[in-house]
């Protein structure tokens, strides 16, 4: 990991939210929010109420069990370690419940420790950063569209409707190794955060995610997220957690 030095420390604020959508029978999202360690996870299952959603809730039902850590490099290590176990288990669920059906969860989290932010994440659930009015994609999205973007093989506007937009290509509990991403950078004063299951980024663009983050409060914030989702017909699960970072002597 990169350097990067700490300075004031900031107190971090959150609101959470999920829903089920338009379409789906089933909310297969799940997320945690624990400011008081520094920790947030979204995670988007995949495979029915006894796959998707037994996935994403074990991710976040193991997360939850993390306490803080002193050392940065030892907490990351620690949610690590933790992903991999849970695919494990998933993996043995999957062999002795469910015939060998393939089921499993894309993840991101966002770890904060002082003045240093950590993006750990697998699959299509993204981090954003939203600093001086500009929205910016921290996590990269492990799907096929994604790589063909990559390639130059489609343009980035091609990719918001391509067939296979839904085809991720790597998540949790899917095969036997899963290669966890990890992004260092800072994090400033009055910097927000939107952590986020595809449901609600390919319902709601860019624009409209800006206008609903200018409201006076993370919970009305999130609402909006949520209504504006729900109100552009979401096919999909939508899951959002908001961090905002104040001074830690300032008034919330």
């Amino acid at each position: 990991m990169n350097d990067i030095t700490i300075r004031r420390p900031l107190k971090w604020m959150s609101e959470g939210a999920t829903d089920v959508g338009t379409v789906r029978p089933l909310n297969e999202d799940s997320f945690l929010s624990q400011p008081e360690i520094g920790l947030w996870t979204v995670a988007d299952g995949m495979g029915g109420h006894d796959g998707g959603s037994v996935a994403s809730q074990m991710i976040v039902d193991s997360l939850k069990k993390l306490t803080s850590k002193v050392n940065l490099d030892i907490f990351v290590n620690d949610i690590e370690n933790i992903i991999i176990d849970v695919n494990k288990c998933l993996l043995e669920y999957s062999r002795e419940r469910l015939n060998g059906r393939t089921i499993g969860s894309t993840f991101v989290s966002l770890l904060i420790k002082g003045n240093v932010g950590v993006c750990l994440w697998a699959g299509d659930s993204r981090l954003y950063r939203f600093r001086q009015d500009k929205l910016s994609q921290i996590s990269e999205d492990h799907s096929h569209v994604a790589e063909l973007v990559k390639q130059g093989l489609i343009s980035a506007q091609q990719a918001e409707n391509h067939p296979e937009s839904n085809v991720i290509t790597r998540a949790v509990g899917t095969s036997e190794r899963i290669d966890i991403d990890i992004d260092l950078f800072d994090v400033k004063i009055g910097d927000q955060f939107l952590l986020c299951s595809d449901g609600l980024y390919n319902s709601v663009n860019s624009t409209e995610i800006v206008n609903c983050l200018y409201e006076n409060s993370l919970e009305q914030s999130v609402n909006n997220l949520i209504k504006t989702a729900l109100h552009n017909q979401a096919s999909d699960n939508v899951s959002v957690v908001l961090v905002k970072g104040i001074y830690h002597n300032a008034a919330e």
